[in-house]
């Protein structure tokens, strides 16, 4: 398929290139630049430097393309950030949303797979979390994706778009070309990975009397290879009928175990400093991905913490300063 990959140049997107590239497909990358990178789309994918909040370039992108399909990884996506300046993430990642699937509706693309979020369910009633939970978004950034979820729904009925929303949780490791590389950064296992390499003297804690098995918050860590992969699986399906399905390991993994994984993987001590609880953290999040395992065959190929890490710490030894700039 012609297939049109918003933020193809950031950390989920061009791992997704990369996969649809190596599946045959024809992909185009579509991206501002803004927080990706131009060496991480993979050179046999198209690329258009573009921003989304601009109807007639991606229009102008579509005429070049006429795309077949569209993965629309492109957006704001820091949860602090997103509270701290909500008209931000509620204005730019909807607006720029809405201007996509316009652009969409006039070109007659019937087939959308949405990157969305865990951070739909603020309080659940249930670990692991599965698709029957309360949607109770926990930020504007969860809101936002929570919005376009919705207008997909009404294109379905309104226009015959089949989509597929991804809710996925925490999003790491690395291909061998292709990993995380944010400024600031602000995600757990490349932050310990930057300690190893001597470019922070610590890794912050916060919080260390939760309750779990130590104190520290567990999370649900999938590897990025295998969120592109079920992109992939979630695409090839749409003909099938649209669906939503949560994305994760169905392991949690605690700050403490991916610390000792990472002294273990890089032979470094990295020390550790302990501060106060982060407002609005909750002590456990796990994905319930039976769903998507059962409908579609997914299965995580790196479902165990070590070899997350390893893959990290792979890239981050082979590209030390991150991407080229």
């Amino acid at each position: 398929m012609r297939v049109f990959v918003t933020g193809g140049a950031g950390y989920i997107g061009s791992v997704a290139t990369e996969q649809l590239v190596k599946a045959g497909h024809d992909v185009m990358v579509f991206d501002n630049l803004s927080q990706g990178h131009r060496s991480a789309v993979h050179p046999l994918a198209k690329f258009i430097e573009g921003d989304l909040a601009d109807s007639k370039a991606i229009a102008e992108a579509f005429q070049q393309h006429w795309p077949e399909a569209i993965m629309h990884f492109a957006s704001k996506s820091l949860v602090g950030e997103s509270m701290q300046s909500p008209f931000l993430y509620l204005g730019d990642n909807v607006a720029n949303g809405l201007n996509l699937l316009r652009v969409a509706v006039e070109f007659d693309v019937k087939k959308i797979i949405l990157s969305s979020t865990a951070n739909l369910f603020d309080k659940p009633a249930k670990i692991p979390i599965d698709e029957t939970a309360a949607v109770i978004p926990g930020s504007p950034y969860g809101e936002s994706k929570y919005i376009l979820e919705r207008f997909l729904f009404w294109l379905e009925k309104i226009h015959g778009i089949r989509y597929a929303c991804l809710r996925y949780f925490n999003a790491a490791g690395a291909t061998e070309e292709r990993g995380e590389d944010h400024d600031p950064e602000m995600h757990l296992i490349p932050i310990v990975l930057q300690v190893a390499q001597g470019k922070r003297e610590a890794v912050t804690v916060f919080g260390s009397d939760y309750e779990t098995h130590d104190g520290t918050c567990v999370r649900d860590y999938i590897h990025v290879a295998d969120l592109a992969a079920a992109h992939i699986l979630a695409l090839q399906a749409l003909d099938e009928g649209s669906r939503t399905y949560n994305l994760g390991n169905g392991n949690g993994f605690s700050v403490k175990e991916v610390i000792e994984a990472a002294r273990q993987i890089t032979t470094h001590p990295i020390p550790v400093k302990f501060s106060v609880r982060r407002l609005g953290d909750p002590a456990k999040l796990i994905a319930g991905s039976q769903k998507i395992r059962k409908e579609l065959g997914w299965k995580p190929a790196f479902p165990e913490l070590h070899s997350i890490v390893e893959s990290a710490w792979g890239w981050h030894q082979k590209f030390p300063n991150g991407y080229p700039k």
